[in-house]
């Protein structure tokens, strides 16, 4: 009898194990449907694009709450589903506006990292000096973040001392909206070892708020002439996107052509970061009245490195640090010990890139994960240089090796952005860019007194 019943029960799992998969591959695709069967953003859906912050806002005020650990791993999967719901569901459809999916994507991938580590943290997001979340041990001051720059005073203490405000839920609701905005971990126990540039402008309040200001504006005009300039390349700068290697040119023309796109590409993208996180820190000093020395630069002269380890772990910005490591950092650790780590932070960065570059609906290309996870073996043979010779990489030639892997290795990462599209994207509105009513004045001109004659 048991023989007889074995090939229908041998059916009935078979047939489960199947209806699970096919259950999941239907929820996948619900949240993550195929390009062509997006959803597009209209006036009445946009609301819907937004409202993984409502439980995502509510995860970070349990993480700030004692005895929550239980109740944020039941709502970690509804921040994850609907972060990516956000960032894969639904699409702008105007070509120009195809890199706000590439914007959405890069949000949402940091939301779930950030839900990940509220969720699977028991004892939740914890400030310096604490032993449980909003119950300050004693009167200590969180003076320090585990660097010496706060160890001398850089940033100032970060807790009221009067921890009975702790009790009130506006208290709660503020050290929530922190906890989300902070990206590096100032004040946090998760930003320990972080490095955090030296101020470059005065602490004092009313002159920190004016040069900020005027750093904002600079670096909006900056990158609003370099975009302008970027949509001047034939298709590069257009919507539907193209290489920067021209194969009409011959090679020396060609690579000249590609590096100066490169240089453009990279500099924008800087000019991004200083002029958000100017406006970022303006708003929060003059308007939240943080303390300016809680805003340090975002950038640490990344130009002048000497060597990759140097450029990745001081000088470039570490707003997203947090974000690789929670991502391939800790599983890396877990299963190579220190070398995993580095290998599993550069394929979560590899992968983070080119995910969210997936959100503008122009396919998946393996060159970006596999620019940032040759970052790896480069900072491993660096390792290895120091070992054998007893002297880091440093210097001249460590500056020349920062730029051969930057401005010469990672030309295949910003064309690979270029042929989908991104430079064609609308950054700065024309009615608001002075760059775009100014150049083509500047070119008719040009083209009228020089190439006329």
């Amino acid at each position: 009898m048991h023989s007889s019943l074995s090939p229908t029960m041998t059916f009935s799992y078979d047939r489960l194990e199947q209806e699970i998969a096919a259950g999941f591959r239907d929820y996948f695709r619900l949240i993550v449907p195929e390009p062509q069967n997006r959803v597009p953003i209209t006036p009445t859906i946009f609301p819907y694009t937004l409202s993984y912050l409502i439980p995502f806002f509510f995860l970070a005020y349990l993480s700030r709450r004692p005895d929550t650990y239980l109740i944020r791993l039941l709502l970690l999967p509804i921040v994850i589903a609907c972060a990516l719901a956000s960032a894969f569901r639904y699409c702008w459809t105007i070509p120009s506006l195809n890199v706000y999916n590439w914007g959405q994507g890069l949000a949402a991938e940091v939301v779930i990292a950030k839900a990940l580590e509220y969720s699977l943290t028991p004892s939740g997001m914890l400030r310096i000096g604490e032993s449980r979340p909003n119950e300050p041990k004693g009167k200590e001051k969180a003076a320090t973040n585990g660097d010496a720059q706060h160890a001398n005073g850089l940033h100032p203490k970060l807790e009221p001392e009067n921890s009975s405000s702790y009790s009130s839920f506006s208290s709660a609701i503020g050290d929530a909206i922190r906890l989300i905005h902070e990206m590096r971990g100032l004040g946090w126990k998760y930003g320990t070892g972080v490095h955090f540039p030296p101020p470059t402008r005065s602490l004092e309040r009313s002159k920190f708020l004016q040069a900020t200001f005027w750093s904002f504006i600079a670096h909006y005009l900056l990158l609003d002439l370099l975009e302008s300039i970027i949509k001047i390349f034939p298709r590069v700068g257009t919507p539907a996107g193209g290489s920067i290697f021209y194969q009409n040119l011959p090679s020396p023309q060609r690579y000249v052509v590609s590096t100066a796109i490169h240089l453009l590409t990279g500099s924008a993208l800087l000019s991004g970061f200083h002029m958000v996180y100017n406006l970022v820190t303006f708003i929060a000093v003059y308007i939240c009245d943080d303390s300016p020395a809680l805003w340090p630069p975002v950038m640490d002269h990344p130009w002048s490195s000497d060597s990759m380890h140097i450029f990745w772990a001081k000088r470039w910005h570490q707003l997203l640090r947090r974000t690789f490591v929670v991502y391939g950092g800790y599983p890396g650790k877990w299963i190579a010990g220190d070398w995993g780590a580095v290998l599993g932070t550069f394929l979560a960065s590899g992968l983070f890139h080119e995910c969210s570059i997936y959100a503008m609906g122009r396919g998946f290309d393996p060159i970006v994960p596999l620019f940032f996870i040759s970052q790896a073996p480069i900072l491993i043979l660096e390792k290895l240089w120091r070992i054998t010779t007893g002297q880091r990489v440093r210097g001249w030639l460590g500056t020349l090796w920062v730029y051969f892997v930057m401005f010469i290795l990672a030309q295949p990462l910003t064309d690979s952005w270029h042929r989908r599209g991104l430079g064609g994207g609308m950054v700065i509105p024309p009615f608001i860019s002075p760059a775009k009513f100014i150049l083509p004045v500047l070119i008719r001109t040009f083209n009228a007194t020089v190439l006329t004659k």
